[in-house]
C-alpha cells in the first residue's frame, strides 16, 4: 500500500468511521448501566454569569414536557424579567412563580427586613417542594440568602435530606454555595468568570441579563 493510498480521503473517512463506531460502542456500554432515576439536588454556583439562566432552562424543559414546577426567587425584587413575565403570562397553570425578595441586600440596606423576607421565601419553598405534584422547584439565589445567614444552612440541609420527595428535583442557584450543600448535591456546576461586559462599562441588557 502506497503512502498516497494510506492517506487518501477514502481511507481517512474509513478510519474516522471506525473510530466513531468504537466510541459509540463504548458509550452504549456505559449508558446501558445507567438505569436509575431520582429527584436530584442541583446546585449552580460560581462568579460567572449563567446560574439562573441555566436553571430556568430546566424549568422551561419541564414546562415543555407538561410537568408541574415552581420558582421561588429569594433576592431579586419586583423588577420585570423575561422569564417571569413569560411564565406568568402563558404557563402559570404549570409553573408557580413567587418573587419573595425586595431587591438585593445593598439596595434595601435593611437586614431585619431582608431576613424576614428570606424566611417567608423559605417557608414557601418548603411548601412547594413537599407538594408531590411539583416535579422541579427552583430556589433562585437561595445561596446568597444562606451566605448572609438569612436562612439557616443546617435547616436547609436537613430538609433536603429528609423531607424532599424522592422524585422531586430541587435547583439552588447563587454564588458562594456552601461546601456542605455542594457535598449533599447530586449535580453541581460552577460558572467560571472569564470575561464580562460590565467591566467594560456595559450595563445589564434586556434579553441577556433579564
Amino acid at each position: 500500500m502506497t503512502e498516497e493510498t494510506t492517506h487518501s480521503p477514502e481511507a481517512d473517512l474509513a478510519r474516522h468511521a471506525e473510530k466513531m463506531a468504537k466510541k459509540k460502542a463504548a458509550r452504549d456500554k456505559i449508558m446501558a448501566t445507567k438505569t436509575g432515576e431520582k429527584g436530584l439536588i442541583i446546585v449552580h454556583t460560581g462568579k460567572g454569569k449563567g446560574k439562573s439562566s441555566a436553571a430556568f432552562g430546566m424549568i422551561f424543559r419541564h414546562i415543555a414536557h407538561g410537568k408541574k414546577c415552581a420558582v421561588v426567587q429569594f433576592i431579586k425584587g419586583a423588577m420585570s424579567t423575561g422569564e417571569r413575565d413569560l411564565i406568568l403570562r402563558h404557563f402559570s397553570d404549570l409553573c408557580e412563580f413567587h418573587t419573595m425578595g425586595e431587591g438585593f441586600t445593598w439596595e434595601t440596606q435593611d437586614k431585619a427586613r431582608d431576613i424576614a423576607m428570606a424566611q417567608v421565601a423559605w417557608e414557601k419553598a418548603k411548601e412547594l417542594i413537599r407538594d408531590p405534584a411539583n416535579s422541579m422547584v427552583l430556589l433562585d439565589e437561595i445561596n446568597i440568602a444562606i451566605r448572609y445567614d438569612y436562612i439557616d444552612l443546617g435547616e436547609v440541609l436537613e430538609f433536603l435530606a429528609t423531607e424532599k420527595p424522592d422524585m422531586t428535583h430541587v435547583v439552588l442557584t447563587g454564588r458562594n454555595a456552601k461546601d456542605e450543600l455542594i457535598e449533599l448535591a447530586d449535580l453541581v456546576t460552577e460558572m467560571e468568570l472569564v470575561k464580562h461586559p460590565f467591566r467594560s462599562g456595559i450595563k445589564a441588557q434586556i434579553g441577556v441579563e433579564y
